[in-house]
């Protein structure tokens, strides 16, 4: 099984949302039909990022890290260096 660091995207509202998960499908359904109530204001969202790894820690690790930065230009350098591979 893998799990996944995906980053999120509203155009509604103009943020970001770090999250991880096994099922990276299911999860932006959750997503978008108001399942989150921290995301449910910026309904619809769009994967914009998302990383692959093979234990759940090691993504939870990789999330902190993202979260920890509180950088929106940090994200949008990931997102962008990730395009141009």
């Amino acid at each position: 099984m893998a799990y996944f660091v995906y980053i999120l995207y509203s155009e509604k509202t103009d943020k970001y949302y770090i999250g991880s998960t096994s099922d990276i499908e299911k999860r932006l359904i959750k997503h978008n039909f108001g399942g989150t109530a921290s995301t449910r204001p910026g309904r619809p969202w769009k994967i914009v990022h998302t990383e692959t790894f093979r234990t759940k820690t090691e993504a939870l690790i990789r999330e902190k890290q993202i979260k920890n930065k509180k950088s929106r230009k940090h994200i949008e350098w990931l997102i962008n260096s990730r395009q141009s591979d």
